[in-house]
C-alpha cells in the first residue's frame, strides 16, 4: 500500500506528528516533547514506525494513546474565546501595532515606542518559554493575562519553583534605577512599577488560590541598579530568566497542571 503521511501539527510545526493513510485515517501519533508514539490501530504499527522513523530522537514509548487526565478533559471543555494558552508575548500591543500599521508616532516622524515595549516581551517571553527545555521539569507559561478593568500581567509562569507574575520593562539600551516603589529608564521620570506588580501578583494569587511571587524582568539594559531587597519583588536582567529554574521546588507536577489548567481559563480572571 502507498506509504503513510507525516504531517506537523502545532506551531511552527513544532507540535506533535500525525500519522494518516492515503484515505485520511489516522493511525497513530508522536508526541517529541514526552516521547510517546500513541498507536490508534495495532494493526498499522509497522507501517506508523517506519513512517516516523526519520522524526524520532532519543528514547520513545509505544502504545495505545493515554487516558486523559482531568487537565486534559478541562483543556478539551474550554471554549476557544476563553482559553489563554495561544496567547503570544506581547498579544495586546501586537493588536494595537497592527491597527496603526504603516504610521508614523503621532505624526511627528518617529517610530513608535511601543515598538521597543514589544520587543522587549517578545524577547522575555521567548526565554520564559524556554524554562521546560532548559531542565525539563514542567513549567507552564502565559503571556498576556487580562486583569479587570483592561490590566494585564505580561507573563504568568508556573513550575515547580513556583508561581511568578512577571512584568517586562524595556531597558532600551540605558540605565536602569530601582529605587523604593519607582524604577527610572534612562533619564525619564522614575516610575512605580514596583507597587502596580505587586498589586498584579497579589490579584492573580486570588484568583489561583496560591502564592504568587513578582518579578520585574529588565530587557537590554546597559546597567540595571538594583538595592539588596527591592520591596519584595525579585528584578532580573533579561539574561537571568534562567535563574527562576534553579529555585528550590514547591510544587509537584500535578499542583503545576492544576494551576495552569485554572489559569489559562480567561474566566479565571475576569469572572
Amino acid at each position: 500500500m502507498t506509504a503513510p503521511r507525516v504531517t506537523p501539527v502545532g506551531a511552527g510545526g513544532r507540535g506533535r506528528l500525525r500519522v494518516s493513510l492515503p484515505d485520511g485515517r489516522d493511525i497513530a501519533w508522536y508526541d517529541p516533547e514526552r516521547g510517546r508514539i500513541s498507536l490508534l490501530s495495532d494493526a498499522y504499527e509497522d507501517e506508523a514506525l517506519a513512517a516516523l522513523a526519520p522524526y524520532i530522537t532519543g528514547e520513545v514509548t509505544v502504545g495505545p494513546p493515554p487516558v486523559p487526565t482531568a487537565s486534559d478533559l478541562a483543556r478539551l471543555t474550554l471554549h476557544p474565546d476563553d482559553d489563554l494558552a495561544p496567547n503570544r508575548p506581547g498579544e495586546v500591543l501586537r493588536g494595537a501595532l497592527d491597527a496603526v500599521a504603516g504610521r508614523r508616532f503621532a505624526g511627528l516622524g518617529r517610530p513608535d515606542p511601543r515598538l521597543a515595549e514589544l520587543a522587549a516581551q517578545q524577547h522575555v517571553g521567548d526565554a520564559l518559554d524556554a524554562l521546560d527545555a532548559l531542565d525539563g521539569a514542567g513549567w507552564r507559561v502565559l503571556h498576556c493575562v487580562p486583569l479587570p478593568g483592561a490590566a494585564l500581567i505580561d507573563h504568568l509562569a508556573i513550575g515547580p519553583a513556583g508561581v511568578f507574575a512577571v512584568r517586562t520593562l524595556a531597558g532600551r539600551g540605558r540605565r536602569v534605577r530601582v529605587a523604593g516603589q519607582a524604577v527610572a529608564v534612562g533619564r525619564a521620570e522614575p516610575r512605580p512599577h514596583l507597587r502596580g506588580l505587586r498589586r498584579d501578583a497579589d490579584r492573580a494569587a486570588h484568583a489561583l488560590a496560591t502564592a504568587v511571587r513578582p518579578v520585574l524582568a529588565v530587557a537590554g539594559p546597559a546597567r540595571l541598579d538594583v538595592p539588596p531587597r527591592p520591596d519584595g519583588v525579585r528584578v532580573l536582567r533579561d539574561g537571568e530568566i534562567p535563574s527562576l529554574a534553579r529555585l528550590g521546588a514547591l510544587l509537584k507536577p500535578a499542583d503545576v497542571d492544576a494551576l495552569y489548567t485554572r489559569a489559562r481559563n480567561r474566566r479565571t480572571w475576569l469572572g
